[in-house]
């Protein structure tokens, strides 16, 4: 009879321990980058909504009109708020075992946690910023809501699997090459800028348009911009996103598995 009681208690406190150290590894996360303070944090939420605000800002200024709708600035940021959750996301998670390699030396502590957290950590970061990127549209009189939530939303929610299986991959890359670190960023300044956040991808030629229907993050700025503009004309193939994304998710997880854990 105690066996019986004992097994159940013991599952709890290993599931109590393994919480108790994930919630501390992101509280670190959280304090340690931008300054060690709350007000850090609030600095890496705000950076990615600088980042936007300044394209939109650019193309306002300069009077570029929106291929589609009578918002400029609702226009350019649907595509740049998606590209730069995947691409922040992404990033970010490539960066966690980096810099917390100390903290893997503790038993309590494997890769697979510091990795963990870091995406929470980055899921929460980019919701709050999107909730910033919304205020702000509504401090300056433009209605943020789109015409079919569910599709945003959706779109949104792909941008955070893509940029979380991209940067599993990019943790096994990183063991071996640490210098993909700077690879990356050049390689996410390119796919930002052919991604369509400044155009609409189906009004060029059908050979490129076809060729850029490829790269995933192009869709899925397409996915959220079609929750706003329904009369978009896009379409999207939402099984290859979904798809991409997992596929890319196992890949990295069987990196972190085979790979990072024997070089850690």
């Amino acid at each position: 009879m105690i066996s019986d009681t004992a097994a159940p208690l013991a599952r709890r406190s290993a599931a109590e321990s393994y919480l108790r150290v994930l919630h501390a590894l992101m509280l670190r996360d959280m304090r340690t980058r931008f300054g060690g303070s709350h007000l850090g944090y609030a600095v890496v939420v705000l950076w990615p909504v600088v980042h936007t605000f300044m394209l939109v800002g650019i193309y306002v200024f300069r009077k570029v009109p929106a291929p589609i709708g009578d918002s400029r600035a609702l226009f350019f940021a649907t595509g740049a708020v998606p590209c730069l959750i995947f691409q922040y996301v992404s990033r970010e998670v490539m960066k966690a075992v980096m810099m917390n390699r100390p903290l893997t030396y503790y038993p309590q502590v494997k890769v697979f946690d510091v990795v963990l957290a870091r995406i929470i950590v980055e899921i929460v970061t980019g919701f709050l910023g999107l909730l910033v990127v919304c205020a702000i549209l509504v401090a300056f009189g433009i209605d943020p809501r789109p015409a079919d939530a569910i599709i945003a939303v959706g779109g949104y929610c792909a941008a955070i699997l893509l940029g979380i299986g991209i940067g599993t991959i990019n943790v096994g890359i990183i063991s071996f090459f640490p210098a993909w670190i700077m690879g990356y960023q050049l390689f996410s300044i390119a796919m930002y800028i052919l991604s369509g956040v400044m155009f609409l991808p189906q009004y060029l030629p059908p050979e490129i348009y076809h060729v850029l229907k490829y790269n995933p993050a192009t869709q899925i700025i397409e996915w959220v911009r079609l929750g706003y503009y329904p009369n978009l004309g896009a379409q999207v193939d939402y099984y290859y996103v979904i798809l991409f994304a997992l596929f890319s998710l196992t890949i990295g997880l069987l990196l972190e598995r085979f790979v990072v854990r024997q070089r850690t």
